[in-house]
């Protein structure tokens, strides 16, 4: 992305800007950010209840690990890793990242330019 990497970020874990690029069976995860500098951050659906099942997600597993890199030439590289229980297709949850990562674009463009 043509941000900077903390801009790209502060934007993906900003709780009033995550519902506007995070997949929808993660909106109300367990969202981690570690203590480190590492700008990734986690969301998981992990139940509480037992295996197989999550309040948040309507009963389904979900979980999302996102990456920021520092590119040299200017920018950030994103990593955006979808995992999901057996009943959604590889196919579609490849489709569910790209269109997350687009989402993610547009919201760090509009942070960019607000204010």
């Amino acid at each position: 992305m043509s941000a900077p990497p903390e801009v790209v970020f502060n934007t993906a874990t900003d709780p009033d800007r995550m519902g506007a690029w995070l997949p929808e069976p993660l909106l109300k995860a367990d969202h981690r950010t570690p203590t480190d500098q590492s700008m990734q951050a986690r969301w998981d659906t992990a139940a509480d209840d037992g295996p197989g099942t999550s309040p948040a997600s309507g009963g389904r597993n979900w979980s999302a690990l996102l990456r920021v890199e520092d590119v040299p030439a200017g920018g950030a590289l994103v990593r955006l890793r979808l995992d999901a229980d057996a009943d959604t297709p590889p196919d579609r949850l490849t489709g569910i990242a790209e269109e997350a990562l687009t989402c993610l674009a547009r919201e760090v463009a509009d942070n960019l330019t607000a204010g």
